[in-house]
């Protein structure tokens, strides 16, 4: 993964970071336990803008150890290592593979290069989380999916939009049938897309796998698991200028609608791109609009703000037909907590919403939505995921 530095300003990053840190501190298992944790090795790959959101989590959780760093631009290991106090830094998988002994590995480097990282890194016997998407196919995924099973180890991918309370309180909602009968819902999330990096738009690259992966998550989560997928995708800028490679030819889709069958009569719809004039800017913590609501024969719900740093969830049904705001409290929940949760998942055998599963999912609809803005059919999904997310 790799987002805009504006995902946050510096102040909502700073509250969002401490407040994360202090969650995993207080965490039962340490509280209550009578000795002290086990801490699991960490090596992380992608030292760029994202790797400055995940390690002050990982480095404040008292299930991590971050023994090292890498990035085939080496300098920004050498920074990242000094920053957070990281002895051992690499500019190559290979030479931190074959380095210092870890366990874990983190991989936040360019999505198109997610996938044979995670292989190798897999073979090498090391657990993995990795940003969005795990793998650039389903069938790839898979088969990286097999290989962790094939030799007991975990893999996990990002995004955990179904970890925050937002989305708890609203599966709840839905589970207890407070909406009626559900019929449809609706999501989005773009801007006007990165300029510090060509692989966004690149071949692989995309408001797909960048941006609409949250949306998707959440809603497949709510829902449940997508049956078919009708999608239009388009390039709206066919050129851009950015920081690494200056005038490009845009490739991957930077517009895109994708319509998704979860059974039941029920519909749901996306919509991401990279030519979205958002008048909050990209804080999260000034987006006011509804980003996902979804509406039934009884109720209508809306959560407020983006899926990935939620503020609340507005809801109303026929028995109380007036919006109330519910589910105000982060309770600990950010974006970039999941490598730490993950950590603690293999130090204490607790378990996480996240599913490999479910990721894998969502790299389906993806690849089905491109498959059918192609074709112009409705393309039907093979993949599934253990659903509902939250009972």
């Amino acid at each position: 993964m790799n987002t805009t530095n504006s995902l946050m300003n510096r102040r909502q990053f700073a509250k969002a970071t401490m407040v994360a840190g202090a969650a995993l501190a207080a965490s039962p298992s340490v509280v209550l336990g009578a000795q002290t944790p086990r801490r699991i090795r960490v090596g992380l790959i992608g030292c760029g803008s994202v790797s400055g959101a995940y390690l002050p989590i990982l480095t404040q959780s008292p299930f991590v150890e971050v023994v090292s760093l890498c990035d085939i631009r080496y300098e920004r290991a050498q920074e990242r290592g000094r920053r957070f106090n990281v002895t051992n830094t690499y500019p190559h998988i290979k030479d931190m593979l074959a380095g210092v002994p870890f366990e874990f590995l983190v991989n936040l480097t360019d999505m198109q290069e997610h996938e044979h990282l995670n292989r190798q890194a897999l073979q090498a016997g090391k657990h993995v989380w990795s940003e969005k998407p795990i793998a650039n196919s389903l069938a790839e995924g898979q088969k990286l999916l097999r290989l962790a099973r094939e030799k007991d180890l975990r893999l996990w991918g990002a995004p955990i939009t179904v970890e925050s309370p937002q989305f708890a309180f609203m599966a709840k909602q839905i589970n207890a049938g407070k909406l009626g009968r559900l019929a449809a819902a609706h999501a989005h999330y773009g801007h006007e897309g990165p300029d510090w990096s060509a692989f966004f738009y690149e071949k692989g690259g995309g408001s797909l796998p960048d941006l609409a992966v949250y949306n998707l998550t959440s809603l497949t989560g709510l829902l449940g698991p997508a049956k078919s997928v009708s999608a239009m995708l388009t390039i709206v800028t066919p050129e851009r200028t950015v920081e690494n490679k200056g005038r490009i030819k845009v490739e991957a889709e930077d517009n895109a609608m994708v319509l998704m069958d979860h059974g039941n009569g029920v519909v749901s719809h996306v919509q991401s791109g990279f030519n979205y004039f958002n008048p909050h800017g990209h804080d999260g913590s000034k987006e006011s609009r509804y980003t996902i609501d979804v509406v039934g024969s009884g109720g209508f719900m809306g959560m407020v703000g983006y899926d990935w740093a939620p503020l609340g969830v507005d809801l109303a049904t026929q028995e109380s037909p007036d919006l109330k705001r519910h589910a105000t409290d982060a309770q600990g929940y950010a974006w970039p907590n999941g490598a730490a949760m993950a950590a603690e998942c293999l130090a204490t055998g607790k378990e996480m919403l996240v599913t490999p599963e479910h990721a894998l999912h969502v790299i389906e609809i993806i690849t089905a939505a491109r498959e059918s803005s192609k074709s112009g059919k409705r393309i039907e999904l093979k993949s599934t995921f253990k659903w509902p997310v939250v009972v």
